[in-house]
């Protein structure tokens, strides 16, 4: 028997989104770090460490992700996953692409950390590699099957794009002999190199049309649930009639960037909109018109940066009312076998 619900923006908790540096090995064709707007700077441990700390009193409720660029190119990456657990944030995840740099998996034990999230666009590396680079299908299987074999709770994420959503059901026995135990579905979003016009795989529109996505993911996530994985997807769409909430008004998320801003909406990150920055270490509000002004607003269309950078995935009727709403990027379905 399976179980699905609704994941409704994780209320009654705090989800940070650390970007400890922007660098990274690869040049996936749909990445989302823009420099111009996050830095290109690689955090100290004791930067990193007091930006941790600005969170503390939300700590025991706060799940923290380590991301880059690629977290693992920092070295002191494993000093600052086991300081987030010392002073006591409910969980810690490094998301990586599999090449595990500076000998990370050595430096830590499953005990300092609740997971490591893998990246994976492909179910062959044909696929994969035409969209993360050559060899990176191969090097993230290896680093999935050595986090395995040393204990580590794996997730993977599969980033969905016209380029590869019909290989996304040939991941599920991939998942299985992997050994994976929660697989994050995402969808691309038009942000950072997408937002440039950089086609993926030779498709100049990446985004996935709302029949195809409504007829494929959902099907798929049951499939693959069954096999005893935690299978999470966005929303994305919603019915004229559901009712449309903002992460931004009633959820707790921080997405930090090396050059010290703090978004509270990950469709923002191309624009220096952002609602919090560090000055010092200490977080404070920014000055308006900034994000948070967005969030407040109420429109047909339901997600108003949806709107405003990616309105190719709405579609309108005769009297020009929209067919469907767009969910907020981060409300997401979840489907575990019970």
């Amino acid at each position: 028997m399976k179980e699905k619900k609704t994941v409704s923006f994780s209320k009654n908790s705090t989800n940070i989104f650390f970007h400890i540096l922007t660098n990274c090995n690869l040049n996936c064709l749909h990445c989302y770090i823009n420099k111009k707007q996050h830095g290109n700077t690689t955090l100290s441990i004791d930067i990193i460490k007091a930006w941790l700390d600005a969170f503390a009193a939300k700590s025991k409720i706060a799940n923290v992700v380590f991301l880059g660029g690629e977290p693992t190119l920092h070295p002191d990456l494993s000093q600052a996953v086991k300081y987030a657990i010392k002073i006591g944030y409910k969980s810690v995840t490094v998301d990586t692409n599999g090449y595990l740099f500076n000998e990370f998996l050595s430096k830590i034990e499953p005990k300092d950390i609740d997971y490591i999230s893998f990246s994976l666009d492909g179910a062959t590396s044909t696929t994969n590699d035409k969209i993360r680079g050559k060899g990176s299908y191969d090097k993230c299987v290896s680093g999935i099957k050595s986090s395995v074999s040393k204990g580590f709770n794996t997730s993977l994420i599969y980033t969905v794009s016209s380029a590869n959503i019909d290989e996304l059901a040939k991941m599920e026995p991939l998942l299985s002999d992997l050994k994976i135990g929660r697989f994050f579905i995402q969808v691309i979003g038009i942000r950072g190199k997408t937002a440039k016009g950089t086609s993926v795989e030779g498709v100049n529109n990446p985004q996935v049309l709302r029949e195809k996505w409504v007829d494929t993911i959902p099907i798929i996530a049951e499939k693959i649930a069954e096999h005893g994985i935690i299978v999470t997807y966005p929303k994305v769409f919603l019915e004229p009639d559901d009712k449309f909430e903002c992460a931004g008004l009633v959820a707790d998320n921080y997405f930090i960037f090396p050059n010290k801003r703090v978004y509270r909406c990950p469709l923002c990150e191309d624009y220096p909109i952002h609602g919090m920055e560090f000055s010092g270490n200490e977080l404070v509000q920014t000055a308006k018109i900034n994000e948070t002004d967005l969030f407040k607003l109420s429109i047909p269309e339901g997600c108003v940066m949806n709107k405003l950078i990616q309105p190719g995935n709405l579609s309108y009727n005769p009297d020009g009312s929209p067919e469907y709403k767009i969910a907020c990027c981060l409300l997401k379905e979840e489907i575990r076998k019970s």
